[in-house]
């Protein structure tokens, strides 16, 4: 259909400007187009997939290395001081990060693989509390009453538990096989329990908040009027104006719980030698190594610190994104 021209005042015809109507854009739209704006989300975002891609495939990278966590490499030592022959804790093209004194272990083989055991017990961990959290938010927040009572005041029990205490009493007393489990598969998912369960209140509490708000809204009292029941509303209505807050909770409690489980193997009770962990080797730097070459210590430290940065740079990146209030 031609638009009519229309005149000017001063007698001139022209056509007027067809103006096309303004699409709106989503929530997650607009989260992505302020992540790609931000180098620094997208640099952190890079790296996390490229450690958890050389903790997926540490076989393949080590196979490619030619280097192996556990065998010993004795020819690498010193034979009169069980010291790594040359600087730097050994470093030479064969070993990039050098091996370890006494046994001639690739340190840089130890810490990809113990990426593995670190993203591999956080991200778990941070699963089931996240499950958890959730699941009992909603309930608390929505159905109140004497249960969400109950759940609010359990959230405050498990927050003035003593976590490491008691993750240190159970770790050093499980025996070598229960739950149909044994050996290092027990110790693990003791360990994804214990981070994992203890954790959830700290997820809890925001979606319990966020649900008490939301429940007020006109779409809840809506979907009430058509005959949604509890069940319905909590999982098609308010549940996915949840998502955003929990992706960016859950980016945020990875770096935690990776240092929890650090903490842990640095204390000796996460995985056991000889399997290789990040605390585990800060714990063996500390105790006999340190003195000899810092840089035993520095090695998995700084995969530490690098991880639980990007992590947490993410998740501060997320947070921006995902702000009603962002420009």
């Amino acid at each position: 259909m031609a638009v009519p021209l229309q005149v000017e005042p001063t007698g001139r015809a022209f056509e007027p400007a067809v103006t096309k109507p303004v699409a709106g854009r989503s929530l997650w739209r607009i989260a992505w187009s302020r992540l790609r704006r931000d180098k620094v989300a997208l640099g952190s975002a890079a790296f996390v997939v490229l450690v958890a891609l050389v903790a997926i495939l540490a076989p393949v990278v080590c196979s490619i290395l030619g280097v192996t966590p556990n065998d010993p490499n004795y020819a690498t030592l010193n034979p009169v001081t069980a010291m790594p022959a040359g600087s730097f804790g050994g470093i030479s093209p064969h070993h990039l990060f050098g091996v370890e004194p006494t046994n001639g272990r690739d340190v840089l083989a130890r810490v990809v693989y113990g990426a593995r055991v670190s993203l591999l017990v956080a991200t778990l961990a941070t699963l089931l509390s996240v499950v958890l959290g959730t699941v009992l938010g909603l309930v608390s927040g929505y159905v109140g009453g004497w249960l969400g009572g109950l759940i609010a005041r359990l959230m405050d029990l498990m927050l003035a538990f003593p976590v490491l205490l008691f993750a240190i009493a159970i770790v050093a007393v499980i025996p070598d096989s229960a739950f149909g489990l044994s050996g290092e598969t027990l110790r693990l998912g003791i360990l994804i329990f214990i981070i994992g369960f203890f954790s959830w209140p700290y997820i809890g509490r925001i979606v319990r908040g966020q649900v008490l708000s939301l429940k007020e809204k006109d779409f809840i009292a809506a979907a009430r009027g058509t005959g949604a029941g509890p069940i319905q509303i909590m999982s098609h209505e308010l549940l996915p104006n949840l998502v955003a807050p929990i992706l960016v909770y859950t980016t945020l409690m990875i770096p935690t719980n990776i240092l929890f489980e650090a903490a842990l193997s640095y204390l000796g009770v996460g995985v056991r030698p000889p399997t290789a962990s990040w605390g585990d080797m800060l714990s063996t730097a500390a105790s006999g190594f340190y003195n000899v070459d810092p840089m035993y210590m520095v090695v998995p430290g700084v995969a530490i610190f690098l991880t639980v940065l990007a992590f947490n740079l993410l998740g501060d990146a997320l947070r921006d994104a995902f702000d009603p209030r962002g420009g």
